[in-house]
């Protein structure tokens, strides 16, 4: 049994059950992986292993190249702003003159100071509680200084290797002067292996202890719960049933947009932030089965641009497969 504890959020996935109406395929679905929408067939092509070997040593090959990066002047709201509107991440913070990287800001970073967590202070004790003031402070307040990144010439392997040793989603990648030149993610690595048989199957990598909110949950609680537990995304219920996943970034979009956006700019976010989650949710759940082939769940989620799938079994969620798990698969 589902039992919510006194932050709303739910530790247990035993009885968990999908939302009706998603789920009412048939028995043969379930050794499938499975979405609302057709996902095509799976492309037949190199060995899995040898997919990974061809890359190695081309790193500036397989990051992307056209980094949007900001000063460290740049203020929080202009970083809300790019977020939204070229749905990132992270941006990295250069030297506007140089271009010498100085720090990452991530979506995590950002709800973390809208009053997730500890970043929150910097509102509460220098702007006295003013948040108008605060979101126009520069970016390198809250930015991170202490990042990781490679250097261009770096191997696909050593990006791997620290992305889950700095449980990181992203990497800038910086020539001998540290200006930035690209930046690799989660997304990049990943994209090698879609459609791939891997012979390695969701349920030996994904997470099965789920930390979980519900549909009623204030979305300030919510990324309160990101931040303290350092995740990247919540699964959603409603009555102890499954009804989609918020991410952090979907927090900071919902900011950046709209009338929560006009609350942001008047100061008057806790207005937004008390707002339901449920109200940002997909309403478009895309699943997948524990028995399914990696590649083929990689697929899934790089056609319909998502960071990761919620993980079913005759109606009930087993766990959550992430970007990051499949990085797991790679060592």
């Amino acid at each position: 049994m589902i039992l919510l504890n006194r932050n709303n959020t739910f530790s247990s996935v035993d009885k968990m059950k999908v939302q009706p109406g998603v789920s009412k395929s048939k028995k043969a679905q379930h050794k499938d992986p499975h979405t609302i929408s057709s996902m095509g067939t799976m492309r037949i092509g190199p060995e899995f292993k040898s997919r990974i070997s061809e890359h190695e040593g081309k790193i500036l090959a397989l990051a992307t190249r056209n980094v949007v990066t900001l000063p460290p002047t740049a203020t929080i709201m202009e970083a809300i702003r790019i977020m939204t509107e070229r749905r990132f991440r992270r941006i990295p913070i250069t030297d506007a003159g140089t271009r010498r990287l100085e720090g990452v800001v991530t979506s995590v970073d950002i709800i973390d100071f809208l009053g997730g967590g500890k970043k929150n202070l910097l509102v509460e004790n220098r702007f006295k509680g003013n948040l108008l003031a605060a979101i126009n402070a520069e970016v390198r307040q809250i930015m991170e200084t202490d990042i990781p990144y490679l250097n261009d010439q770096a191997d696909f392997k050593d990006a791997v290797s620290m992305m889950l040793e700095r449980r990181t989603g992203g990497l800038p990648i910086v020539n001998n002067n540290m200006q930035v030149v690209a930046i690799f993610t989660e997304r990049n690595a990943i994209e090698l292996m879609g459609g791939l048989v891997t012979n390695r199957t969701v349920d030996e990598y994904m997470t099965e202890n789920v930390k979980m909110v519900s549909t009623d949950t204030p979305i300030g609680q919510a990324a309160r719960v990101m931040v303290n537990n350092r995740l990247r995304r919540l699964p959603v219920v409603k009555d102890g049933i499954f009804a989609g996943i918020v991410t952090a970034s979907d927090i900071v979009h919902f900011l950046g947009r709209g009338d929560a956006f006009t609350k942001l700019t008047t100061g008057n976010i806790h207005e937004a932030l008390d707002q339901p989650v449920g109200s940002i949710v997909s309403k478009e759940l895309i699943w997948t089965g524990p028995g399914t082939d990696l590649g083929k769940a990689m697929e899934i989620m790089l056609e319909k641009k998502i960071g990761s799938l919620p993980v079913l079994e005759d109606g009930v969620l087993r766990g959550i497969i992430t970007e990051r798990d499949f990085l797991r698969s790679l060592e």
